[in-house]
Order: C-alpha cells, then structure tokens, then sequence
C-alpha cells in the first residue's frame, strides 16, 4: 500500500527561524518561571509577563531577522532550486537552532546565579573570558551539554525538515525591494519602539524579569553600562545638596587641608567601645557571604563556627548593608566610602586614580598600605585601581608556587591568601610602619572547590561548603596571626562585599544587602553589639577614625564611632536603581527621573509599595548626585593630583 503523501510547506529561512525563535524563548520563559517558582509571582502577573515577553521577542527578531531579510533579497534566482541550496538551507536552519539552544541554556545558567536576564554582569563576564569561561567549565558538564544541543538541534531539524522545504518560488523585483525595506524599517521600529524600561510593568521583579529576553537585555546592557546621573535621574540646585549633606555630617573637606592640618585630637567616646587606638588593620573582604550564613545572624546551619566565636569575643554590628550586588561595589564603599554611583562601579572607571580613599589618605601618613586578592587582579580592574591609589598590591601571581596548595579559575584557596598574607605583614612590622591591608577572598564563590580533608564537607560542596571552608580559613588565619608581635594592636575587621544572592520581589529587596561586619581586637576591645544601622560606606572612616589618622570627614560616610545625632541610613542599588534607606522607608531613584517609595518591614526586611516622602526623596538625591558629580568633575581626586574642577 504506498505511502500517504505528507504535504509540506513552503517558508523562507527568515520565517523559518523566526519560528525557532520564538518557540526556543517561549519555552525557555515556561522553563524560567517554573524554576523560580509560581507563587514567587500571581497568575496575573505571570500572564503579563507572557505577553509581554512576546513583544519583547518579537522586538529582538526586528533586529536578527533584518540581515536575514537582506540576504533572502539579494540571493540570486538561478541559486534556489539547486540541491546544494536546499542542503545549506538546512543547515543555516540546524546551526540557528543550535545557537538558538545554547542561548536559552546559557541564560537558565544566569537565571540561577542571578535570578535576572543578561545584564550588566554579563557584559563583564563577556570582557573576562578566562575567568568566566574556567568557571563554567569547573562547574558543569560543558561538553556533554553541548552534545546535547547539537543532538536536539540535529534531531528537531530533521523532524522540521518532513514538513517544510525551502522556499523555492521565484521573487519578482517588487518583493525583493520590500524586504529591503523591510531589512531597515523592522530594527528601527524596534530601536524606537522597545525599551528594557518597559519591563517594570507588573510591581514584581520576578515577573518583570521573566518577561525580558535575554539578547534584548543584553544589548540595552551594553549601551548603559554607564549611566550619567544628571541626563537620568532627578537632580537639585546643587547649593541645596550641599546643605542637606552638611545637616546628615557629610562635610567633605579637601584632601590637602587634611593632610596639612596637625594630628587630630580624640575625644574619648570618639574611640566608642574601644580602650585605645589600633596602630594595624586587617580588612578582610569576603566574597559574597551574606548576613544569614553566620550562627550570630541568625543561622542554624553551623557553618560559621570561627567566626561566631570572633564576633562573640570582639564587636557584632547588627544592622550593615551592602552598597551593591557585586565586589567592585563592595570595593567601592570599602576603600572610598562613596555611595554608588550608576552604571559601572568607579573601580572600573577611567580617572580613578589617586582618589581620597582610605589607602591614599594612610599611606600619606606613614602607613604601609596593601591589597591582597587570591585571584588575578587584573580582572575588574582590581590591581589597577588599589595601585593607583597608593596601595601595594599583591595577588596570586605574586605567591611562591610551593605555597599554593590548592587553586580553581577564580583564584588559590583563602587559606592560601592568608599564609601570603601574613610575612609581607611581618615585614611592614619589623620596620616599624602601621599597616593597613585590605584582603580580598574568592572561594566563596561558584565553583565552590576548597582542599580536600579542612572541613566535613566534601569539595565541591555548594554554597554551603564554601562558606564553611571560608570560615575554617577565617579561622586559622587568626590563629596564626595571634603568635605575631603586632597582633595585639591589630584591629582585624571581617565584612563581606555583598550578598550571595540579590533576587526578590522587589529591584532592591532589603535583606539580600544585609552583610555581617565584625571588629576583633581582643586587646583593646570586648565583645560587644552595635545595633545602629550603618552603611558599608561607614567602614572607611570609621576606621580612619579608630587609627587616630586624619580624614575620617573626607568621606560620604560617617564614623559610627565619632557620629552623633546623625540619621541611621544605608545605601543599596543595583546598576540602574539607586536606594536610600531610612527610618523603614527605602527611597529608590531609577532612570527616567523616577522616584519611588517601600515601607521595610523592621523584621522580615520584606518591602511593600508606599508614598514617596519628599524629605526623604530629597536626601536621596542629594546623596547620589552630589557623588556622582564629586566623581566626574574631579572632586574626589585627592588635592596634590587635581588639575583644576571638571565640567
């Protein structure tokens, strides 16, 4: 009996992959909402974000199909009916898909880590391909999940390829002319038309983010990786500014007439809880260790053993948040004691040398200050920043082979670092300088590898391994240092650079900033809670301060020791929002000149939409434009560096 005849249809390539496309976003969207779960969102706002993810699709095909469509135009009549045009026809479909595939893969990958569309950090992650690429390699599959696609794009085609065949009709000089114009007009409309503002349409940032498309979001990334604060957000008289910082304490004197007044005076609740002044600190920045790991934040995991018991001998600050989502922010408000800025953190700025940070303002005074970081500095623009603000910097290319007895992409092991650490730390001792060093840590991070035999989780043991292991070397960094001459009058401070994970309801959801910070001098300092609100803004000076050095004013933030009748505040942001935290109410600025308003529960840190506060709206944009002005006109350049106000 012969076969029934399967009918096909006739589809140009164009249509054809338009097709895959939107069926490979499509389900990706169902595959993204599922992950993140239905009741993170309702069922309305699922809905809207289905359609409006649609448009957001159709918007990205404007611009990948234009090329297609100049190609469809211009191929040659006598080429179609030939049998090598049909098999490229095939192919072209096949290797679409395949990309098609592994975009969608790549952006589930994203989805977990950051719970956002591509964006800012995967531009980043585009700029430093060893790290990124090592660091996908050490933690998945690559090549069986490559396999993988080429096998499901090979076998969908071929199952496409029983029910369409190419397009073989002749074109007169009219259609191929329209698609031409089509070839101009579609990416245009979109250009005009789509926005990645048009997201923030349902209240919920799960939802907002679901109906994204990821190239789309990609390139608007790409565009705004640097966001000039007066084009995009509310502005003041600048005058006003200045006299809504100078009621909140931010005086801002220049670097010169600090460095050139005499040695200031402490009163001595100046000193807070402390007996006496520190001559050494160690800042130790940890890689994305959130508040909620620690037993003393409330954790019931027992990850943290060492360092619940340094925080229950040496000073817990309760209530500090985060200024942003990644290490060049935390490096930022570490070194600088700036609020955020948008778009790219200063760290990765061009002009950000020689800056009023707490290394420049100790090593003018006699300190020898360093950055460690376990990984390469080069990525973030790490070493050329802490170098260019007068900091010694030294990372894993500086460490003796033998000593590195474990590495992964990212960086050697923490225990590593320290055992580094510790003889250039001898050696500032030995001839009589203070130090202050700053070190940066890496493996708390993805892909969670640590030496075999330091902890009872095996490597690689997920988050909850590398905050274990990260404390184990917390711990036996201290301990090593204890036997040190200098460890009596070394402060060691331990805080993080942000939160694991910055997903919410809302853009900027309070309790993914909340970072631990704990002072440990047991020579001159006893256990203790601070429970006002700070900044991790707030660090910088307050350390200038306990060191008895000048320029704790020189800084946005505050010395929490020396600060009295000043508002308990916090900033946090993202690239584009801009938060401003005080007396339960977080005061966002977004692009657009938006302001918006959420009431933060004291407890749960949970935020619900409120009514903008104008005092507070104005505080807010006094912070963040005074900053981002103090940065591009030059301002923040310490005095004997500056060549005269910027434009």
């Amino acid at each position: 009996m012969p076969r029934k005849a399967v009918h096909r249809i006739n589809l140009p390539l164009f249509v054809l992959i338009a097709l895959m496309a939107l069926s490979v976003w499509t389900g990706l969207r169902l595959v993204l909402w599922l992950v993140t779960g239905p009741a993170q969102m309702g069922a309305g706002q699922a809905a809207q974000a289905f359609a409006l993810g649609l448009g957001f699709d159709l918007a990205t095909l404007a611009f990948l199909l234009s090329p297609l469509l100049l190609a469809t135009a211009l191929y040659p009549e006598r080429w179609r009916p030939a049998r090598w045009s049909r098999r490229l026809y095939w192919k072209c479909a096949g290797l679409a898909l395949a990309i098609l595939l592994f975009g969608a893969v790549s952006e589930l990958v994203f989805w977990q880590e950051f719970t956002t569309r591509f964006n800012f950090i995967a531009v980043d992650y585009l700029i430093y391909t060893n790290e990124v690429i090592g660091n996908i390699f050490e933690s998945y599959p690559v090549g069986w999940i490559v396999l993988a696609i080429a096998a499901a794009a090979a076998v969908v085609t071929y199952g496409v390829s029983r029910c369409v065949t190419p397009f073989s009709r002749s074109m007169s000089w009219r259609r191929r002319l329209a698609m031409v114009g089509m070839a101009a007009v579609l990416p245009l409309s979109s250009w005009q038309l789509a926005s990645v503002d048009q997201m923030e349409v349902t209240g919920n940032a799960h939802a907002d983010e679901l109906s994204g498309n990821g190239l789309f979001s990609l390139a608007a990334a790409m565009r705004r990786n640097s966001l000039d604060y007066d084009k995009f957000y509310s502005t003041m008289p600048q005058p006003r500014a200045d006299a809504i910082l100078k009621a909140a304490g931010v005086e801002r004197a220049p670097l010169s007439d600090v460095l050139a007044t005499p040695p200031e005076t402490h009163e001595p609740d100046a000193l807070g809880p402390f007996r006496r002044h520190p001559r050494n600190v160690v800042l130790i920045s940890v890689e994305s260790l959130s508040a909620k790991y620690l037993g003393v934040y409330g954790s019931n995991a027992g990850l943290t053993p060492n360092l619940d018991r340094l925080a229950a001998q040496g000073l817990k600050f309760e209530h500090v948040f985060a200024t942003g989502t990644r290490t060049v922010r935390g490096l930022d408000a570490l070194s600088l004691g700036t609020p955020p800025i948008p778009g790219q953190a200063i760290v990765r700025r061009p002009g950000n040398q020689h800056l009023s940070t707490i290394g420049e303002l100790l090593e003018h005074q006699g300190y020898a200050t360093y950055f460690f970081y376990g990984g390469y500095g080069y990525f973030d623009n790490m070493n050329a920043y802490f170098r260019g603000n007068d900091y010694r910097v030294i990372d894993r290319t500086d460490f003796p082979k033998a000593s590195v007895v474990f590495e992964n992409v990212w960086g050697v092991a923490d225990e590593v670092l320290y055992d580094n650490t510790l003889p250039v730390l001898d050696q500032a001792a030995a001839a009589g300088r203070p130090f202050f060093a700053h070190v940066m840590t890496t493996s708390n991070h993805r892909p969670y590898t640590y030496p075999d035999g330091r902890i009872d989780i095996p490597s690689p043991g997920g988050r909850k391994g590398a905050v274990k292991y990260t404390d184990y070397a917390i711990g036996r960094f201290i301990e090593n240092a204890r036997s040190k001459p200098w460890f009596k009058d070394t402060l060691f401070v331990i805080v993080a650079d942000h939160c694991a994970s910055v997903a919410g309801k809302t853009r900027l959801p309070m309790d993914h900033y909340r970072i631990p910070l704990i002072f440990y001098a047991p020579d001159m300092l006893g256990p203790g809670v601070h429970a006002p609100m700070m900044s991790q803004i707030d660090v910088a000076p307050t350390l200038i301060d306990l060191l008895g050095a000048k320029g704790h004013d020189h800084f946005f933030g505050q010395s929490v020791f020396a600060a009295q009748d000043r508002p308990e505040r916090a900033f946090i942001s993202n690239y584009q929002e801009l938060g401003y935290y005080r007396d339960g109410l977080l005061t966002v600025l977004s692009p657009k000149r938006r302001v918006s308003a959420y009431r933060i529960d004291p407890v749960t840190y949970e935020g619900t939409a409120a009514a903008v506060d104008p005092l507070r709206a104005d505080e807010a944009i006094a912070f963040y434009q005074t900053a981002a002005r103090a940065f591009k006109r030059g301002e923040m350049v310490a005095h004997e560096y500056q060549e005269g106000p910027k434009p």
